[in-house]
């Protein structure tokens, strides 16, 4: 067997932020090079997502056991690729597709291939001595992502919040990464002292964002732009605003129900809803603004707003290359939110990227609310010069342990970083 022939195949299940079993996989090489890789879950997932298997076994952690996926690993996926190159990624990919044998991943899991599939990566990297980012992006790979910071939860992240799901910052002013950062954790501080002030709720969400309860959306965003203005920033110059409504959780009978707000919309009074907001407040960013079935209300709504704002797609397109492509043809929006799970395999995840960027949309390189250790995205957001990265708040280790990780890439990078600031924005005449 070659150097790089992979030897041997492990999975376990292991705990993620929420305590809930998730699938941590890993592979040893012939000369005995490790790689390991460990997979999110999401709570707010689109019906279009591959299939995570679940065990169903109510009689341990809820039927959320992940037994047999960590089975599928260790039995068929091992016999299907032990001796088979870890270089070769597409390769390895396309078995563990065929060997599934299904659209989505619902027979072995979207869980157990994408723990391998993340794995063999992360092993050839370090065959070869790189990091992964290196391995992925080659010599690229330097542009530093702006990160999109979840810092008020909402909707299915902290009920009894807002309607909204996230209402995040992103510090473009910032002249690299390390200063994004800074600026991040000062603005989530002084939201803390904010909300303390007026006596709201401090406590926190799934993705480390504050979850205090209010009457409507705007003063979750009133809130933060007091926040900004106490850590002594500038709204719309240094730091601005990004929104996940996560639109498909509260729309029901065609019609959006801001229940919150005690109103229900359509979609043409949503898009009327989201003009207002972005006229009004320094919000550049909303992810899942309509539901992921209102193409018609998507198209609408990039031709309203989609020169000044980046409208992004997540359970509309689910990581998906033939989602993307409708998206595409019916220029329902100008942005894709990419998580590697929603699809299943690495090579699957840069394919998606790497159409929508030939389109002239931006991409984001996402986490999950139920996260692990595993820095993955990190790496991927740079190997794949995204120039954007949703991780959730500035709080909680699994959160920041991919924000650290990009702080560590960007010193190994030294004066060939490059940090995206506006830049990220370039399909966008406002920035």
């Amino acid at each position: 067997m070659e150097t790089a022939g992979i030897k041997s195949l492990e999975a376990r299940e292991i705990l993620d932020s929420r305590g809930n079993p998730t699938l941590e996989v890993q592979v040893v090489l012939a000369d005995g090079t490790t790689g390991v890789a460990a997979v999110p879950s999401g709570a707010s997932t689109g019906k279009y997502e591959a299939v995570e298997l679940r065990d169903g076994d109510r009689s341990r952690y809820r039927g959320l056991g992940v037994l047999k996926a960590v089975e599928h690993v260790n039995r068929e996926i091992h016999s299907a690729i032990a001796g088979m190159s870890a270089l070769e990624q597409t390769t390895i990919d396309q078995r563990l597709i065929e060997l599934d044998g299904t659209a989505s991943k619902s027979r072995l899991g979207a869980n157990a291939l994408l723990g391998t599939s993340l794995a063999v990566a992360r092993a050839a990297a370090n065959l070869q001595g790189i990091p992964l980012y290196r391995y992925l992006g080659g010599t690229k790979a330097t542009l530093l992502p702006v990160p999109m910071l979840n810092i008020l939860n909402g909707g299915k992240h902290a009920r009894g919040s807002t309607d909204f799901q996230e209402f995040m910052i992103m510090p473009i002013g910032a002249a690299n990464f390390n200063q994004a950062m800074q600026i991040s954790s000062e603005v989530y501080h002084a939201l803390y002292k904010v909300l303390e002030d007026r006596e709201l709720n401090t406590n926190v969400g799934d993705e480390g964002g504050f979850a205090p309860q209010l009457p409507a959306n705007r003063d979750a965003l009133e809130i933060i732009l007091g926040a900004i203005d106490k850590a002594g920033y500038k709204a719309g110059r240094d730091v601005v605003i990004a929104l996940d409504p996560a639109a498909s959780t509260f729309y029901r009978d065609r019609r959006y129900v801001l229940s919150r707000e005690d109103v229900a919309l359509s979609s043409g009074e949503m898009i009327d809803y989201y003009v207002k907001l972005v006229s009004t407040y320094p919000v550049i960013s909303i992810e899942d603004g309509l539901a992921e079935d209102d193409w018609a209300g998507w198209s609408s709504l990039t031709a309203r707003l989609g020169k000044q704002t980046q409208l992004v797609g997540d359970d509309l397109y689910a990581t998906n290359l033939e989602r993307l492509e409708k998206g595409i043809s019916r220029k329902a929006s100008n942005s894709i939110l990419v998580k590697v799970n929603q699809i299943g395999t690495l090579s699957e995840t840069l394919a998606v990227i790497k159409r929508a960027q030939q389109t002239g949309w931006t991409t984001i390189i996402s986490h999950r609310s139920g996260e692990t250790e595993d820095t993955t995205i990190a790496d991927l957001a740079v190997a794949s010069n995204a120039g954007l990265i949703k991780a959730g708040a500035p709080c909680r280790s699994e959160r920041l342990a991919k924000y650290n990780r990009l702080l560590r890439i960007e010193q190994d990078l030294g004066t060939d970083a490059r940090y995206a600031g506006t830049e990220a924005f370039y399909n966008l005449k406002r920035i």
